[in-house]
């Protein structure tokens, strides 16, 4: 792995077994099964309670008296998820910060109760509905509506682009209400409730990606999450899982590095090691250098989330940056591996196709860049206001 400035050696004795033992984990469970799911679009159904096992969903929510995981441990577990595949950070990210952590966070014991403890063992799986087809980066656009009428919550609408949604046991969804958009905890199993699966994607094939649609599910009152008050909370969630997103696309970008330099040492072309060129170098030197200033701006982010001081557009920096960066080495890294790059016995091209989605997802890499320009400037320019 690459690590050029030795930020390793910055790294408690804890923070590198949890590495390892992340490391090992993805390595058993994971690594041999990616290149076959990939192929046939299906993620491996195993995977959840091995993940589970390990403490790698939610680790950052008190659960059963469990240890809460700092953000540096944290972002370490999720790169090395994205190591192996972005479909299984996507998915550990969703499960962890975008459903357990809106129900310990605006729900109520009852729900904490049902849900946290079976959603961290990888027992039950979760999804979070917030984007339709129409809204993209405008969520605020939402049509989904909730109706409160005799006692029950009449749910109607849909959701497009959800991570989970057919394989769900729950879904965090978000609608209108009469008092704003809130959330609202809903069993897959509810009468009214369909998840058709998205097929043909290019990208993310390792992922699950559904529909959601909501025919007039009726909820008992407790469904909504009670403390969750409009855009605002479901956009906290977000930022729990984009800080995840900026460390996993590390993960990404040195497994691309990695094969890129080994494969450059070994071909041989007109008699000399392909490493021996000078264009093949400042590549290798350009590739390093960027991957390295993604993990300082990663590890000064996590630093800044266990002090209490950090801010949505410090993460909003780190996930555009981060994830330009990786797929910016993706692409450069297949092309350093010529004809060979675009096979699947090589992880290059699969990485930088997932990237593409990575790149959209969670807020564009335009929309990042405006959030860290209003920030700048004190004028929003993604909205009439």
């Amino acid at each position: 792995m690459i690590d050029f400035l030795r930020l390793e050696d910055t790294l408690t004795n804890s923070q590198r077994a949890i590495q390892q033992a992340s490391r090992q984990i993805v390595a058993e469970e994971a690594t041999p099964h990616i290149r076959q799911a990939y192929r046939e679009e299906l993620f491996p159904s195993h995977l959840p309670k091995a993940l589970g096992a390990a403490g790698m969903l939610g680790p950052s929510i008190p659960i059963d008296g469990r240890e809460v995981m700092g953000a540096v441990e944290y972002g370490l577990m999720m790169r090395e998820l994205e190591r192996c595949d972005s479909g299984l950070r996507s998915f550990a990210s969703v499960q962890g910060a975008l459903v357990m952590y809106p129900i310990y966070s605006f729900g109520s014991e009852e729900q904490k109760k049902t849900w946290l403890g079976p959603l961290s063992r990888g027992e039950k799986i979760g999804c979070f509905g917030l984007t339709e087809s129409d809204g993209g980066s405008d969520p605020s656009a939402m049509k989904a509506r909730a109706t409160f009428k005799n006692g029950k919550w009449i749910l109607k609408g849909s959701k497009c682009w959800i991570t989970s949604g057919s394989i769900a046991d729950v879904a965090v969804v978000w609608a209108q209400t009469e008092k704003g958009i809130r959330g609202f905890v809903v069993p897959t199993a509810s009468k009214g409730f369909s998840a058709p699966r998205m097929e043909g994607k290019l990208s993310l094939r390792a992922s699950v990606t559904s529909e959601l649609y909501f025919d007039d599910i009726e909820l008992p009152e407790s469904a909504i999450l009670a403390k969750s008050v409009g855009l605002k909370s479901a956009l906290q969630c977000l930022n729990q899982a984009r800080f995840s997103i900026l460390w996993g696309v590390l993960g990404a970008a040195e497994a691309c590095f990695d094969e890129a330099l080994a494969f450059a040492k070994e071909r041989i072309l007109f008699g000399r090691s392909l490493s021996s060129f000078q264009l093949a170098q400042r590549k290798l030197a350009l590739m390093a250098t960027d991957i390295t200033q993604g993990q300082l701006l990663a590890l000064q982010i996590a630093h800044l989330k266990d002090s209490g001081k950090l801010h949505h557009s410090h993460i909003s920096m780190g996930k555009q940056n981060n994830v330009a960066m990786a797929l910016s080495v993706a692409r450069t890294a297949r092309d350093l591996l010529g004809a060979n790059g675009i096979t699947d016995e090589y992880c290059v091209m699969r990485h930088m196709i997932n990237l593409e989605s990575v790149f959209t997802y969670e807020g564009t890499n335009d929309i990042h860049l405006l959030i860290v320009g209003n920030e700048l400037t004190g004028v929003p320019a993604f909205t009439n206001t």
